[in-house]
């Protein structure tokens, strides 16, 4: 039997659904009246998205922080949430309890407000949350032009590491652990950074699925060809690979769930893209530029390497 990977499912539903011009984007959109209304849904499995000793609390987080990404990456605050669940009957209060602290803690922490949703039972938790915001316009994937520079937010790899740490028990120092666990339980969306700069940006998405899978994606639907000549990585990453007898880039490229965004600017407002990134706090690392071609490389001095998009899909790994 041939196992269909997540892009072979998605091109046969909007086949069947009539959309021949589907283009991939973080978020939809569609006008009521003269309003643009952005919306966003993802879901979060207890079987496939949970580590073991991930409370409840911040599972329930990282479920609205994977829709919060998408709106920090096209420049847009959302407004309003709905949220689906599906729990075990055999869950507890004190879960539920948690499970209702970490959604209403992370719609203060994001300022939204979370109009209701869906109450389920079935085998596993399952969360399904919806987010819902309006702007003019969106920042989409397919804006890059020859000349620009390539930008991300936030240094690459820990959160591989992390998984690396509590999925394969790798070893590592103590404060390096704590901070590699923390970005998978806590991951930390560039919501106010993306919402205050989406002006200047000709192109953006969210890194979740891996910075190789964005990078391809942005340089396939821009036309154009990105060369990486700075990969936005920490040394302590590189001696935790090593120690582990891991690739390196496998960990910055392919891991994904950052929840960082990779963008692309004009020279011409590289200085203030900078200025705003250290006033909002906000960790930016220029990882390279756009040019004529196709595809995506990695420059290391005077070789350059092809990257493959081999992040996070769906039904493949």
């Amino acid at each position: 039997m041939t196992v269909l990977d997540e892009y072979a499912i998605i091109k046969n539903l909007q086949k069947k659904l009539g959309n021949k011009k589907f283009v991939s984007e973080d978020v939809e959109i569609f006008k009521v009246g003269k309003t643009k209304i952005i919306v966003k849904i993802d879901t979060f499995v207890e079987g496939t998205d949970m580590p073991s000793k991930m409370k409840i609390s911040d599972a329930a987080r990282k479920s609205i922080v994977a829709c919060v990404s998408d709106f920090a990456a096209k420049g847009v605050r959302p407004q309003y949430g709905i949220i689906s669940l599906n729990l075990p009957k055999t869950i507890s209060r004190s879960k539920i309890n948690e499970i209702s602290n970490g959604f209403s803690n992370a719609s203060k922490e994001f300022k939204f407000k979370i109009l209701g949703g869906d109450t389920n039972e079935g085998k596993e938790i399952v969360f399904t949350v919806s987010l819902f915001g309006t702007t003019n316009k969106i920042v989409k994937r397919s804006g890059a032009k020859i000349g620009d520079i390539i930008f991300v937010t936030g240094p690459f790899g820990y959160t591989a590491s992390g998984l690396e740490i509590l999925l394969r028990k790798k070893k590592a120092k103590k404060t390096f652990v704590k901070k590699a666990i923390s970005s998978v339980f806590r991951p930390n969306p560039r919501l106010d950074f993306g919402v205050n700069n989406k002006k200047y940006f000709t192109s953006t998405m969210d890194s979740s699925d891996g910075l190789s899978t964005t990078l391809n994606e942005m340089a396939s639907q821009s036309n154009c060809k990105f060369i990486i000549n700075n990969i936005p990585t920490r040394d302590e990453i590189s001696e935790f690979a090593e120690s582990n007898k891991i690739e390196p880039d496998k960990l910055v490229f392919h891991g994904g769930e950052e929840y960082e965004f990779v963008f692309t600017v004009s020279k011409k407002y590289k200085a203030i893209i900078e200025k705003n990134a250290t006033s909002l706090k906000t960790p930016i690392i220029e990882i390279g530029y756009v040019t004529k071609g196709k595809g995506v490389f990695v420059q290391k001095g005077e070789k350059f390497s092809f990257l493959k998009d081999l992040g996070w899909h769906y039904f493949t790994k």
